[in-house]
């Protein structure tokens, strides 16, 4: 699902180590205050889904931002104050309810900085229509807070997979 090591992102670095996980073909809700491995529900409820239940963007699971309401999920990794930072994230949406379209936020340190929508029209749980998003910040401090939160009412929301933090070249080159 997301990338990490034991103190949870290390940018520049990609593991594909999955977190706990869902039954296979169906899902485990997280209420505000239960975690993912190193992320942390804080508002709301999502859904972590298991393998099976649809396709991953990558490995096996992936994260409903709406369960029995829309959620947010965040997790707090080391950072160097004044370096910039590129977050890569895949997108889709829950198929099996409405709205058709899903929207949310990414938040960094609590403030959004990007937006996102996706609409969930003609996919399915075989075809979730993924897209890689990407947010580029630079930190504040020795520590960041990354969030993804949903901002659409109901049981079916954005879908979050295969989260990425690489810090980005001083020289403005691409990655």
């Amino acid at each position: 699902m997301w990338s990490r090591t034991t103190d949870g992102f290390s940018p520049g670095r990609r593991q594909h180590d999955e977190y706990p996980t869902a039954p296979a073909n169906a899902f485990t809700t997280l209420s505000s205050g239960q975690s993912i491995g190193p992320w942390k529900v804080t508002r709301g409820a999502v859904d972590l889904i298991g393998a099976g239940f649809w396709r991953a963007a990558e490995g096996n699971q992936s994260v409903d931002l709406n369960a029995t309401e829309p959620g947010t999920v965040a997790q707090t990794f080391r950072t160097t104050a004044g370096q910039r930072y590129t977050v890569t994230y895949s997108l889709a949406a829950n198929p099996a309810g409405g709205p058709a379209a899903k929207t949310g936020s990414v938040l960094i340190d609590g403030q959004n900085f990007q937006d996102f929508s996706f609409n969930s029209t003609g996919k399915s749980f075989a075809n979730m229509g993924y897209v890689t998003r990407e947010v580029t910040f630079v930190a504040n401090g020795t520590t960041t807070k990354l969030g993804f939160t949903s901002t659409v009412a109901g049981s079916y929301g954005p879908v979050i997979d295969d989260v990425q933090v690489e810090p980005c070249c001083q020289c403005g080159c691409s990655k």
